[in-house]
């Protein structure tokens, strides 16, 4: 995407054609991915440790990220959804492990899409 100077206002046609030239798949992995990310952190996985964690916000990226799968894995072929997959399913682990008390089997953060998570 351009890069647009910090004092000079978007450029929204310009912005509107570089989405247009990505493909969904790409959108939805790299979103997929962000969420991820940021669901790591917010359970104290990063080099960082605790000082970022929030198991609560961790719970919501990871119900958002095991949603967005689910809705769109017939849309981005296993190739892509299958290593996704694992690492929700390595978030939702990491959560459990995380949790002082832990989530009944299936009540877990995503476990409504994917199913109960065990270790």
């Amino acid at each position: 995407m351009s890069e647009t100077p910090p004092n000079e206002p978007a450029d929204f046609d310009t912005m509107a054609r570089d989405i247009a030239e990505v493909p969904a798949v790409e959108v939805i992995v790299t979103v997929a991915v962000n969420l991820m990310s940021a669901a790591a952190v917010k359970l104290g996985l990063t080099e960082e440790g605790d000082q970022y964690k929030d198991l609560d916000e961790a719970r919501k990226l990871v119900h958002a990220l095991a949603g967005l799968l689910d809705a769109g894995a017939t849309e981005i072929s296993s190739f892509h959804a299958a290593p996704l997959r694992d690492g929700l399913k390595s978030l939702q682990l990491a959560f459990r492990e995380a949790s002082v008390v832990p989530d009944e089997p299936g009540q877990g953060p995503g476990e409504k899409y994917t199913g109960a998570v065990f270790g």
